[in-house]
């Protein structure tokens, strides 16, 4: 049969029909599988493409997605499903079926169902076809473990939950890891920086009961944690030191880093995290913090590039905000939906402009790319708004003698402006509109005009318009110097929101206003229909996602993966959740603390789960490679800038200042150039700005630090990082100058605190991985350290050259090939799986 024919009889089955009836739904007869997690996957993957909400996409009129279209029947008697009746379900059959013209999908499509897979539609339909809601838009309910055997091991709600998944699939927990393992880890995950040794003897040699759990509270406490937490929310929040594309402007948006850092600190709740940053501007009598906060809005790319429309630049602004609002507090794709209705998920493309124009009333006028543009928020420092408000004294004053010299100068009568004076008409044109502007109100430009046509006659009169002009220069440095960060702002007048054709900013459809996605409950009327309004829905009982997208992204901090394996989805097409209970438990829970995100840190590091051992048995590992069952601890590659910030801390190089404008550290030579055909030269940092955490690294857009691997981009919102394991990520920890230097500074320190070459490899050991090296391994260091001291005396233009690497000061009073060959194995130290790894 022709595809056309085949298409034809389709629709012919479907939709030539003069009378349709709607088949009640059967009651449940057997055990049926659940809707939300077991059969609307299958729908969604093999059925929705051309059956489900894309109205657009929908082929021969047929809609699967909902239980009234699924269930309509024709007078034939045939219907997609017949609730209780698989073998009389056409859905059944067209899946079953070994006619390739009738088959379902068709076989152009190369997806076809497993035998599983048709056995759970089968069993559901037969089973009365109860219909229901994808699992993430049913509110979390909080549920409690049952029937567990050993209840012993569980410390709280999280475990006996994890433990009754463990049980039903026969397995047990691995034991608790060593106070030395446990210690390192928790640090890292919770300040991003290992413990120092004294840190880790204190710990170890803590009998107390509770030593684990005042050790977990110190580091809640310690103000690395907001730098640590700040860095995933950076990503979340596209945050970069330039605007992007070609131009790649440099912008100013650290205040706004800053804030992150302090407002984690500080365990701002997220519901109160969420409004300032989505709307601060709208609260009743807004601080400066809360509208700090906003410039989460303004992260987005700026496109100066010439010939762009401005209009089209604004539309794109405003989408983006849609769209990060969209993926970091909804786990939804509504990317999908700007230009027709969702494919999968119940978001259609009036849906998608209706929170489009929550953000479609800034002032943003897309015009340029001043990477400053308004609205803006001046941020002073205290030193910066003292030496203004000297100026604006030194100012007033120079621009009354100025003034008194003037009247002097050209006499007129009492009150009168210069401009009556005779001497006034008696100069040029040019001097006349100069001089007809208040001395307080006069530019640089005029004042050395005035100056220049007096410099030979009246010296005192110049000279005190060179006073003014000086302050004037001074003044125009500052307001230079003082940073501008963008921030969020409605316009007084409301903006008309359109849905857009295809998503083209020029081909306006259907006038709409403010409103929330059709499948979620509303909130009450007294809502705002404005940003404000959307960012409190986000955080209402009403919106069954926020808790479970944001508690499932700090689960993902602590174990490498979420307990939704996609956390950019949780649509139809993302990965159903490992531990569907704990998901929803955890996320109850962090609504009922006030949203305390360091209470949910607390109990997810506390917890006996979290603190089992890594090591399991091969045939686990080769069972469940991800960790997904969650039978033993967590153990994954860290981040790039985690492993640049342990590196810095453990040689002792680290500088531990918080905050400020970002800094430059190492990198190679002609990358900015490169990338921005010579537009933009890289000038590299000296002293203590090379040795800051990674958070404060100046980040340009078009190009990303080098020193880390795997890093996002940070052009659009990224709520999954990558994370690779190449032989690749070896060049930049073995070669780059930060790894290097790490390794000399480290090789200095234990050799300046520990006398023998035993005790040096046992301390550097120690401050890397927080324990001591085998007999075997510290014999191994031990020959490497002859080894290399031997080669080094025998070619100390190596060891030299080796020993030059980075800014910081070298020791001369340690011999070069000593030093040279303990600075190899650290090298070698730092580069070890155990090191790079968080066991």
């Amino acid at each position: 049969m022709h595809p056309r024919n085949r298409l034809a009889a389709w629709i012919g089955w479907w939709v030539g029909i003069q009378t349709w009836t709607l088949a009640p739904a059967a009651a449940p007869t057997a055990a049926s599988p659940s809707f939300s997690r077991e059969v609307l996957p299958v729908l969604s993957e093999f059925c929705y493409p051309c059956h489900g909400p894309d109205e657009k996409a929908r082929k021969a009129g047929l809609r699967l997605d909902t239980a009234d279209s699924a269930f309509l029947k024709a007078e034939s008697g045939k219907a997609a499903i017949l609730p209780g009746k698989s073998h009389e379900s056409e859905l059944i059959r067209r899946i079953e079926t070994q006619d390739p013209d009738d088959v379902m999908p068709p076989p152009r499509l190369k997806k076809s169902l497993s035998l599983e897979q048709i056995n759970t539609l089968r069993q559901w339909i037969d089973a009365g076809a109860v219909w229901g809601k994808h699992w993430a838009f049913e509110p979390p309910i909080r549920t409690s473990a049952h029937r567990i055997q050993d209840s012993g091991w569980a410390r709280n709600e999280l475990d006996r939950l994890v433990l009754q998944s463990l049980e039903s699939s026969h397995l047990k927990p691995a034991p608790e890891a060593a106070r030395q393992i446990l210690i390192r880890r928790v640090t890292l995950d919770l300040t991003g920086l290992p413990p120092t040794p004294t840190e880790v003897d204190s710990f170890v040699n803590d009998t107390r009961p509770e030593a684990y759990e005042r050790l977990v509270d110190r580091l809640l406490g310690s103000r690395h944690y907001g730098e640590r937490m700040a860095w995933d929310w950076l990503e979340v929040a596209r945050y970069a030191d330039s605007n992007g594309y070609q131009g790649d402007s440099d912008r100013t948006m650290w205040p706004w880093r800053d804030w992150v850092v302090s407002a984690f600190n500080n365990n701002l709740p997220f519901d109160q995290f969420t409004l300032w940053q989505l709307a601060g501007d709208l609260l009743p009598n807004a601080n400066q913090e809360q509208t700090i906060a906003t410039g989460f809005c303004r992260n987005h790319m700026i496109n100066g590039e010439g010939g762009r429309i401005a209009e089209e630049n604004r539309i794109d602004y405003v989408m983006d905000m849609t769209e990060t609002v969209g993926t970091a507090w909804l786990g939804l794709t509504l990317t999908c939906a700007r230009c027709h209705d969702h494919k999968y998920d119940p978001i259609s493309q009036r849906d998608y402009f209706g929170l489009f124009a929550a953000f479609n009333q800034t002032p943003v006028t897309g015009a340029d790319g001043n990477p400053q543009a308004a609205p803006n928020l001046e941020l002073p420092s205290e030193t910066q708004s003292t030496e203004r408000t000297l100026l604006q004294s030194l100012h007033k004053e120079a621009s009354q003698r100025l003034e008194m010299a003037e009247i002097q100068k050209f006499p007129r009568a009492d009150n009168q402006p210069i401009k009556t004076s005779e001497k006034f008409q008696e100069l040029p044109k040019e001097i006349q509109e100069h001089l007809a502007i208040a001395p307080d109100q006069r530019d640089s430009g005029r004042l050395d005009k005035l100056a220049a046509h007096w410099k030979n006659s009246d010296a005192v009169y110049t000279g005190l318009l060179a006073d003014l002009k000086g302050i004037r220069d001074r003044q125009s440095r500052l307001n230079s110097a003082i940073p501008k960060a963008m921030i969020m702002q409605d316009r007084k007048e409301q903006r008309e929101t359109f849905m857009l054709v295809r998503g083209l900013y020029n081909k306006t459809s259907e006038k709409v206003d403010y409103r929330l996605p059709a499948v979620f409950s509303h909130p009450t009327h007294s809502a705002q229909q404005n940003r404000l309004g959307l960012a409190q829905w986000l955080v209402s009982p009403a919106n069954p996602l926020t808790a479970r997208v944001v508690v499932n992204r700090f689960w993902s901090q602590f174990f490498g993966i979420g307990l939704v394996k996609t956390p950019e989805d949780f649509g139809a097409q993302g990965e159903k959740p490992s531990h569907p209970e704990l998901l929803d438990w955890l996320a109850s829970e962090f609504i009922e603390s006030g949203w305390d995100v360091k209470h949910l840190c607390r109990l997810i590091a506390t917890s006996a789960t979290y603190r089992q051992s890594s090591a399991g048995d091969p045939s686990l590992y080769e069972r469940d490679p991800q960790n997904r069952l969650l039978a033993r601890g967590p153990r994954f590659r860290m981040p790039s800038w985690m492993i640049r910030d342990q590196a810095l801390a453990a040689s002792g190089l680290l500088v531990d200042k918080t905050g400020g404008a970002p800094v430059k550290s190492y990198q190679p030579s002609g990358v900015w150039e490169e990338a921005t055909f010579g537009n933009k030269r890289y000038t590299q940092d000296h002293g203590d700005n090379l040795y800051r955490r990674s958070v404060y690294t100046f980040w340009r857009r078009i190009v990303g630090p080098t020193v880390f691997f795997d890093a996002t981009p940070r052009q659009v919102c990224n709520v999954k990082p990558p994370r690779t394991n190449t032989p690749l990520h070896a060049l930049t920890t073995l070669n780059d100058i930060t790894y290097v230097e790490a390794s000399r500074a480290l090789a200095t320190l234990i050799l300046q605190q520990a006398r023998t070459p035993a005790e040096r490899v046992d301390l550097a050991y120690r401050r890397l991985l927080c324990r001591v090296p085998t007999s075997k391994e510290r014999r191994v260091f031990l020959n490497a350290i002859l080894r290399y001291t031997r080669r080094f005396e025998q070619d100390p233009t190596a060891a030299d050259s080796l020993l030059e690497a980075g800014e910081s000061r070298r020791d001369r009073t340690v011999p070069s090939a000593e030093l040279a060959a303990y600075t190899v194995v650290c090298s070698t130290l730092f580069n070890l799986d155990e090191t790079l790894t968080k066991e």
